[in-house]
């Protein structure tokens, strides 16, 4: 589930940056619109220069008409593919081409705006699709040059910026790169923005087949413990009615504490069946979150030795939910870590806050290093120096994340450090009916 949970995640990224691809080139199709009017405007009112400003103003209609339905159609994300980006480009080109023909053909300045969809082109599309468009363009050229109306405009180069055509050549130019440096930018973040979500995603792919790996072998490693710690338990509770140990109380409370740890062991081993899905026996309980809580961190007290330990569970509401093996691992782990790093003290806090369970575990230790934090819940980071260090916190990242929750750290400005578990209820809870039905 977690890699098809990826993949999907994975597909969505590109359709969200294909969205927003899509919705630049509306934007700039707007500016195109708009542009195209007042300089349709100016020269054939300004410069007194006749152009068919009814058959022209129809073309730049039907591109306005165009965008108000891209508009609509992409106003929510859908996917955007190569082939609908393309197309897009192509009615660009074909609109440009148009008002082209219309008002000079090749001899217009303005045509080295094809230059801009090009590049745009280049961007956005596949490379067969590019030179596909590459090819558009230059057919349009030289359709152009071929058929184009000729413009009552005098080719006065010579005369500087004062020659009209000059002055149009210039503001194409300056329409070219102002255009291509905003939208180009934009593009790039976007295309930047999925490069790093996907790498994100990966790693996430990297983490998640590295927590099956281990609990496979965690799963394998239960099934091996299980028939020495029966044993162990057979052998313990047969010496504890032998009478060398009933007379003596001092080894009667050593075996009564080693059939404890036992117990732990056994208890342990049973989580482990239970997060794989091979319950030995036991079931998943219904239960309510505050209740849960509560037996969660009275079992974990009873197992631990705490000098000090604070327990202020402020989530009022008893909403029903599954006593998940999982989900108590998690959050023992991140106890487990806070009382090693903080013998004398520590604390739990358990809120809701924005349709979450939200768990803050503090502690008063030496805190977190800096590169700690900044790769935090990565394997095998970890202060404690011994071979298998941090996977704990790594563990209870990938499952709250697979909650779609999230554990975040850091460190207090009077020392130690605070771990914060966010759970969506969504996520951890039942419907009542089906509470009630159970």
């Amino acid at each position: 589930m977690g890699t098809q949970s990826i993949i999907i995640d994975a597909a969505g990224v590109v359709n969200v940056t294909g969205h927003k691809n899509m919705l630049q080139l509306i934007q700039l199709r707007w500016i195109a619109v708009v542009g195209q009017f007042f300089t349709i405007g100016v020269v054939h009112f300004g410069f007194d220069i006749p152009l068919p400003i009814e058959t022209m103003l129809g073309v730049l209609a039907a591109l306005a008409v165009f965008n108000i339905a891209s508009t609509v159609r992409w106003r929510s994300p859908k996917e955007v593919t190569n082939r609908r980006l393309f197309v897009a480009l192509l009615v660009d080109v074909a609109t440009l081409t148009a008002q082209l023909y219309l008002s000079g053909g090749a001899s217009n300045p303005f045509v080295f705006l094809y230059l801009l969809q090009v590049n745009l082109g280049a961007v956005l599309l596949s490379p067969r699709a590019t030179w596909t468009l590459v090819g558009v363009t230059i057919a349009c050229f030289g359709g152009l040059a071929l058929y184009g109306r000729p413009l009552a405009l005098p080719l006065d180069q010579a005369g500087g910026l004062s020659s009209p055509y000059v002055q149009g050549m210039l503001i194409c130019f300056a329409l070219d790169g102002a255009l291509l440096v905003i939208f180009i930018t934009r593009i790039g973040g976007n295309l930047r923005e999925r490069d790093a979500r996907l790498a994100s995603l990966r790693q996430r792919a990297a983490e998640e087949e590295h927590v099956v790996r281990m609990g496979l072998l965690a799963s394998g490693a239960a099934h091996e413990l299980g028939t020495p710690l029966a044993t162990l338990a057979v052998i313990l509770g047969d010496w504890r009615r032998m009478s060398p140990f009933v007379a003596d109380h001092e080894l009667l409370q050593e075996l009564a504490e080693m059939q404890a740890q036992v117990q732990r062991c056994k208890t342990i081993v049973t989580g482990i069946l239970l997060s794989a899905g091979e319950a030995r026996g036991e079931s998943s309980v219904k239960t309510t979150v505050c209740t849960f809580l509560d037996e969660l961190i009275a079992e974990w007290r009873n197992t631990r030795s705490v000098q000090w330990f604070t327990y202020d569970n402020r989530f009022t509401d008893h909403l029903p939910m599954v006593s998940d093996s999982t989900v108590k691992q998690m959050i023992c782990n991140v106890l487990d870590n806070a009382l090693e790093a903080s013998p004398h003290w520590c604390c739990l806090e358990a809120t809701r806050a924005r349709g979450a369970l939200v768990i803050m575990v503090t502690d008063t230790g030496p805190g977190f290093a800096p590169e700690m934090l900044a790769q935090f819940g990565k394997p095998y980071q970890s202060s404690k120096g011994r071979p298998g260090g941090g996977l704990g916190l790594f563990l209870s990242l990938n499952v709250a994340r697979t909650l779609g929750g999230s554990v975040h750290a850091h460190n207090r400005a009077v020392g130690g450090a605070v771990v914060t578990i966010s759970l969506p209820l969504a996520a951890i809870t039942l419907e009542e009916d089906n509470f009630n039905e159970g």
